[in-house]
């Protein structure tokens, strides 16, 4: 660390650690996790329910360690920085040894420390490890996922004792010899060199001590501190010029730090923060010469197309940006694996029927994630109606679906009871056809039964094969609603009949049923091609291509 001229480094006291770390406990397949804290008064816990029950024990213990330091007064301005009694092997990339462990009192080398001491929390990518730290800022700045969460107010300056003793040794002895020694000059500050033999009094009358300059203009006033803050987990050095850039970088900080307090995310606003960011350090990096600078500059670009990229995706912007703003229901990548499951369902569904492949459909989008998934009897009678009943049992006759019970027990199976079905295709020692999680599961499940329980399609009694057209036009719709990737290229009529399990002849009547539900606003069968446009209310339903 930085020791502060005039102060001795016997006043320093050793920094803080606080190690908190998980580790596997008794049999590796019961999955059990301990909880260990460096303190010595923090007993050993142990959390038989895995490693997500220990985490969360983990981050509940640091918070209470950093209220007691907050209450105690924060980090202390007096303190070594912990990092450096380690070696600085926090942020070292050739040594992981000491990474959650210290030594007491400075190690041997260069001196690589500096700046304020810091109150800092480091959590590993892996959620195993945890450590608060005093530490100074320059280490903090250069150790990976460190945040900094207080900073010490400086140490008091006081006049070290070696300079009084040695300033009074010789003062001493000239009152005890009673003149100084000949061929000596003393020297004062405020005039000039006494001749030695001469008496003070001889010399030429003493001039005013000027006061002391620190922290006052010219003028006299006072000065005002500059602001000082950190952005990127990189303090903003006091003296950056220029000064407007210097204060650009701590208004980005604190504008970040607002953000992550939102109740919730605005994604536009966001871009406009890595924006400014951009622009920021790279303007810091050209003034600095700091690589690492131009490196975070860049990361900011980069977040700001993704950034953009996701609020188009939720907001359902239309290409090129023109027009309103749709709240769609599902995101690009999204109704990328929306496509997916129809392409599945097309070619694994048991039976050609268009009333099995809309089951087939369902229960694929229930059961995705696990092979199991909760149905109920009103759930299989909305999709097929009266046909529920020999649907299902077709299925299970074909084990592509397996039940609990008999098919009559499914289709009385209530809302506040639903039945857990099984596809065994789906299962987790089979081979995995789809690459989504549980969330999107969920997603792209209510988008299919958003379609096929359509109001409107229920009110003009939309057959199943209606539904099927309706999931399969809205599955490949870009943003503004036509049909197709490229524009009045619509899609190919022989892939759309095979989906539907019709003869392509006889897609023009059911596109007739949509257009009459307000499905679609147009709709053309000419040549081999199914051109049109889903409906302003379909909008959100959109596969976005």
């Amino acid at each position: 660390m930085v020791v502060e001229a005039g102060t001795r480094q016997e006043e320093h006291v050793a920094g803080r650690v606080w190690t908190v770390r998980l580790d596997p406990y008794g049999r590796p397949s019961a999955g059990a996790v301990r909880l260990s804290c460096s303190r010595p008064a923090c007993a050993d816990q142990c959390f038989p329910g895995g490693t997500a029950e220990g985490r969360k024990a983990a981050v509940g213990h640091v918070n209470a360690h950093l209220a007691r330091i907050r209450a105690g007064g924060g980090p202390r301005g007096e303190a070594w920085c912990a990092c450096r009694a380690a070696d600085c092997v926090w942020h070292t990339p050739d040594s992981a040894a000491g990474r959650s462990g210290t030594r007491p009192g400075p190690g041997p080398g260069p001196v690589r420390c500096g700046g304020p001491v810091v109150l800092t929390v480091y959590a590993d990518r892996a959620g195993r490890l945890w450590r608060i730290a005093e530490m100074c800022a320059r280490c903090a700045a250069a150790t990976p996922d460190c945040r900094v969460l207080d900073t010490a107010p400086p140490p008091a300056r006081t006049a070290p004792a070696g300079k009084d003793r040695a300033a009074g040794q010789p003062a001493e002895r000239e009152r005890a010899c009673g003149t100084p020694r000949e061929g000596v000059a003393a020297v004062f500050s405020d005039h000039g060199p006494v001749p030695a033999g001469a008496s003070p009094s001889a010399a030429s009358p003493p001039t005013p001590v000027p006061r002391a300059r620190r922290g006052t203009s010219p003028g006299g006033a006072p000065r005002r501190a500059k602001r000082w803050g950190k952005i990127a987990q990189r303090i903003v050095p006091p003296d950056l010029e220029p000064d407007v850039l210097r204060l650009e970088l701590i208004e980005l900080g604190d504008a970040f730090r607002a953000y992550q307090q939102r109740p919730e995310p605005d994604l536009a606003l966001l871009a406009e923060l890595h924006e400014r960011k951009a622009r920021a350090f790279a303007l810091w990096a050209d003034v600095s010469g700091d690589d690492s600078l131009r490196h975070e500059a860049q990361r900011a670009e980069t977040a700001v197309q993704a950034t953009r990229e996701m609020h188009a995706n939720r907001c359902g912007l239309p290409a090129g940006g023109d027009g309103p703003v749709v709240e769609r229901l599902l995101t690009r990548p999204q109704a990328e694996h929306a496509r997916t499951v129809l392409d599945y369902v097309a070619a694994h569904a048991p039976h050609p029927g268009a009333e099995g492949r809309l089951a087939v459909l369902m229960l694929t989008l229930r059961a995705a994630k696990g092979g199991t998934g909760n149905v109920t009897g009103q759930d299989l009678t909305g999709w097929l109606g009266n046909d529920a009943e020999r649907v299902v049992g077709q299925l299970v006759e074909a084990d592509w679906l397996r039940l609990p019970g008999t098919v009559a027990e499914l289709l009385a199976s209530r809302p506040e009871d639903p039945t857990a079905v099984t596809v065994p295709a789906l299962l987790p020692d089979e081979p995995r056809p789809f690459a989504f999680g549980k969330t999107t599961r969920a997603r792209l499940s209510g988008w299919a039964q958003k379609v096929v329980g359509d109001r409107k399609l229920r009110k003009k009694k939309a057959t199943a094969v209606t539904r099927l057209l309706a999931l399969y036009t809205a599955a490949h719709s870009r943003p503004d609603g036509r049909l197709g990737r490229a524009e009045d290229d619509g899609l190919a009529l022989d892939e759309v009949a095979a989906f539907c399990t019709l003869q392509p002849d006889e897609i023009g009547e059911h596109t007739e049923r949509l257009l009459a539900a307000d499905w679609l606003t147009e709709a053309e069968t000419t040549g081999d091609r199914l051109r049109g446009r889903l409906a302003e209310r379909a909008l959100p339903l959109s596969g976005m291509l």
